[in-house]
């Protein structure tokens, strides 16, 4: 429920703060009486769907620490965590970036994330489950995955790529409601009820769309970032953990938001399949292993 409130209340608060800066760009409504503004329309797009997910990624790190309960370690205070951060310290100067803020969230799957603004400003996060169930080996090929989405700046880029999507998804959709009124309804000045219902339900379908190109990139970059993790620490640990996480892929996932910041994601098959923020474990272990080859 704190989940879902803390959602409900982060997007109020991002829509709260592209509708003032319509208002201080001096954005006309793209709603007139003679049609659509396009004009207006293309700005009101790019605003609400760049601004939006760069405001998300811009909070990442906030928003996933209160998601999931992770902790940041401060001041490491046991075997563990001086571990964690000495490795993760180690492999971020391997990679070339700042040292990420480090934390453990208390979870029960075999799970990490990694997230934040850019290369220098990121989190990278591991969950109990993890350090239970992983031997150091295998840990440090987690984190070494979660580096390379960092060092590769997947972050950045699924945010740029997100925005791209939502600004077309709304400027098409509410064209498309405009063609419907006025060409099937015959609706002369303004907007009639066709207009809302269809740029509704086109925002919708156009939505799921752009869905698969989001999902279609956050698949790829696994495989790139495994292949980081290979390098970082070793192509044998890389499998090893990826071997370790199939035995937990019963276990719950990550929060929704999060999902495509985890290092194992669900599962599908069919349609279904188009939609995985993961490849299948199989195939990525696959990809490794054909690497060395």
């Amino acid at each position: 429920m704190n989940r879902v409130l803390l959602f409900l209340a982060t997007n109020l608060a991002i829509v709260l703060v592209l509708s003032i800066t319509l208002r201080v760009l001096g954005v006309e409504p793209y709603l007139t009486q003679q049609g659509l503004n396009l004009g207006s329309l293309l700005v009101f797009a790019a605003v609400f769907g760049m601004g939006g997910a760069f405001i998300s990624l811009a909070i990442s790190k906030w928003s996933a620490k209160r998601m999931t309960g992770a902790v940041p370690i401060e001041t490491p205070a046991t075997p563990m965590e001086i571990w964690l951060v000495q490795t993760v310290r180690a492999q971020a100067q391997q990679a070339g970036i700042g040292m990420p803020e480090v934390a453990v969230y208390d979870a029960p799957e075999v799970n990490a994330f990694a997230t934040g603004m850019s290369r220098n400003n990121a989190l990278v996060a591991v969950s109990s489950g993890l350090l239970r169930s992983m031997s150091k080996a295998e840990a440090e090929a987690v984190l070494a995955h979660e580096v390379s989405h960092i060092a590769n700046g997947d972050m950045v880029t699924l945010a740029l790529i997100q925005g791209v999507v939502n600004t077309f998804v709304i400027f098409l959709s509410r064209v498309v409601g405009q063609v419907v009124d006025r060409l099937v309804f015959k609706t002369e000045r303004g907007q009639g009820p066709a207009f809302f219902v269809t740029y509704i339900v086109a925002e919708l379908v156009l939505g799921v769309l752009a869905s698969i190109i989001v999902m279609w990139f956050s698949r790829r970059r696994e495989f790139r970032a495994d292949a980081g993790g290979a390098r970082l620490a070793g192509r044998g640990k890389m499998i090893a953990a990826l071997e370790k996480l199939k035995l937990s892929q019963e276990q719950p996932p990550l929060p929704e938001k999060m999902a495509a910041f985890g290092i194992s994601g669900g599962q599908g098959l069919g349609i279904k399949r188009l939609f995985l923020t993961h490849p299948p474990l199989d195939e990525r272990i696959a990809a490794l292993r054909s690497a060395t080859n």
